[in-house]
């Protein structure tokens, strides 16, 4: 039983990993924007870009080290990755500060269900983004 608990976990690993980390990504976002928003008082926008780098800095780490096990040889390299990192999230962030302003800051509707429901759908785009272009594994030189 654990032997077949174990293959499972190997065999969806990455995905498995994503999903916890991007729970964490997705509570340090939610969390800070709550903290940005409801504690101190700064306007929704302005709330959701902090809480947005806060995010992407701890997931590129955890996705780099822990998720894709992304191993770089060089500056050069490390800087590419890194920025094609921040430019597909920057994509989902624009996406995520469109979906705030219009349906919190027009429409007036709650902005903690909303953050949580853009999430979901940043989340997704997120990983493809993640496996197909940033971390996509190189084909190995014979």
């Amino acid at each position: 039983m654990i032997k077949k608990i174990w293959d499972l976990y190997l065999k969806y690993k990455e995905p498995i990993l994503y999903l916890v980390f991007g729970g964490f990504t997705t509570l340090i976002n939610i969390v800070a924007y709550a903290v940005c928003k409801h504690l101190i008082g700064i306007d929704t926008i302005p709330s959701n870009a902090i809480a947005w780098v806060l995010g992407v800095a701890f997931a590129y780490v955890t996705n780099k080290i822990f998720v894709f096990e992304s191993k770089t040889d060089t500056l050069s390299a490390l800087l590419k990755e890194c920025m094609s990192f921040v430019w597909c999230r920057l994509a989902t962030g624009v996406m995520d500060m469109v979906i705030m302003y219009v349906t919190v800051d027009c429409l007036h509707w709650s902005d903690m269900i909303m953050k949580i429901l853009s999430n979901v759908l940043v989340i997704v785009l997120n990983f493809v983004f993640s496996k197909l272009i940033i971390f996509a594994k190189k084909a190995e030189s014979v």
